[in-house]
């Protein structure tokens, strides 16, 4: 493994060898709930469920409505227990191998080589993949509710520990060549792709020393809506944050409601102080 680049600064965008044609979010849970997971995230997302792929068909993709293209997929991973299950991201390209390559100078390894696309690992653990692009370009809509409120897939968060941390902003912001810049809040580090690329990362560092894991974020024009109906599926609310919410879906998988505009996926402008 080569040494990852290690910066201290937010860095400039920077133009990637291989530029991201498209971005999916894989919501990742356990095999034996996938079921019920499918079930809770088409109706969070307003989609439908392509044929299952795969040998023992654990790959889905969650379709939307009209003519915009996919940006969400389910995977039915082994193991039940608590943390079992998670997310991350496939990055989309013309040119795989070109991805791979840049990949691994950058400080990946390569997890599984399937010809056209591959699974690798970050320096800092974060499973991901690159994929063929197939000419994705449309991005989906936000999800309107009957009350107004608006919700939109849009995240992957990344949860690291602090000693990875600097190395995998470095990572991904290299890799993507997106715009990378501090959060609102000292441990969040976000990488803003273009504005028509559909799913964000968030770089989220840990108070303590644990096993890297990512989660799906959902932007919300009013949390307190969107968890009400979201419980009336079958999650649960877990916890509050500063500024967003975490819950727990059917198949027992966290994931989080932020504040977010799902327009734009910016944060809301501060209250005005009285």
């Amino acid at each position: 493994m080569t040494e990852p680049i290690r910066l201290t600064q937010p860095t400039e965008p920077v133009q990637p060898t291989q530029p991201i044609r498209w971005t999916y979010a894989f919501v990742d849970r356990p095999l034996k709930k996938f079921g019920p997971a499918c079930e809770f995230w088409t109706a969070v997302t307003r989609t439908k469920l392509s044929e299952r792929r795969g040998e023992r068909g654990e790959f889905v993709t969650l379709l939307p409505d009209g003519a915009a293209d996919a940006c969400v997929k389910a995977q039915g991973v082994a193991g039940s227990g608590p943390g079992a299950g998670g997310a991350h991201l496939d990055l989309v390209v013309e040119d795989v191998p070109a991805l791979v390559r840049s990949a691994l100078r950058l400080g990946a390894d390569t997890v599984a080589d399937h010809g056209d696309w591959a699974v690798l690992r970050s320096p800092g653990g974060q499973l991901f993949c690159a994929v063929p692009w197939h000419g994705e370009s449309k991005r989906p809509p936000v999800i309107k509710g009957p009350s107004g409120v608006t919700s939109r897939l849009d995240q992957v968060c990344i949860d690291l520990a602090p000693a990875v941390y600097e190395a995998e902003i470095a990572f991904w912001s290299a890799l993507t060549g997106w715009e990378s810049v501090p959060g609102a809040l000292a441990e969040f580090h976000a990488i803003r792709p273009p504005a028509a690329l559909p799913v964000r990362i968030l770089l989220q560092r840990l108070g303590n020393a644990r096993p890297t894991a990512a989660h799906i974020d959902i932007a919300c024009s009013d949390i307190d809506a969107i968890r009400i109906r979201h419980e009336l599926l079958g999650a649960t609310l877990l916890g509050r944050g500063a500024r967003w919410a975490v819950m727990r879906d059917p198949s027992g998988g966290t994931y989080c409601l932020t504040p977010r505009d799902p327009e734009t996926g910016g944060l809301p402008a501060p209250s005005p102080s009285n």
